[in-house]
C-alpha cells in the first residue's frame, strides 16, 4: 500500500453553508405556487423538446440537446427549491 501525501484545503464557512443547502432536502414552500412553476417549466421544456425532435434529424447532437434541456429543467427547479 502506497502512502501518498497530497495537499488538503479548508472549506470556507460560506462554502460550508452552500454545501449544506445544496445537499439537503428542500420541502416545497407555498406548495401550490412552487408546484405550479415546476409544472410550467416541465411543460414548456417538453414542448421545446418536441420541437427539437420535429426539426432535428436523429443524431448524437439531438440527444445532447435533449440531455441539456433535461439538465436545464433540473437546475431551474433546483433554483426554486434551494433559494426560496
Amino acid at each position: 500500500m502506497n502512502d501518498h501525501t497530497f495537499k488538503m484545503y479548508n472549506i470556507s464557512s460560506s462554502d460550508a453553508v452552500k454545501l449544506e443547502n445544496n445537499f439537503s432536502y428542500h420541502q416545497p414552500k407555498q406548495e401550490e405556487l412552487q408546484q405550479h412553476r415546476y409544472e410550467e417549466i416541465r411543460r414548456n421544456a417538453k414542448e421545446f423538446a418536441e420541437l427539437l425532435y420535429q426539426f432535428c434529424p436523429p443524431s448524437m447532437e439531438l440527444s445532447l440537446a435533449i440531455t441539456k434541456l433535461e439538465e436545464s429543467v433540473f437546475w431551474a427547479n433546483a433554483s426554486i427549491a434551494r433559494n426560496e
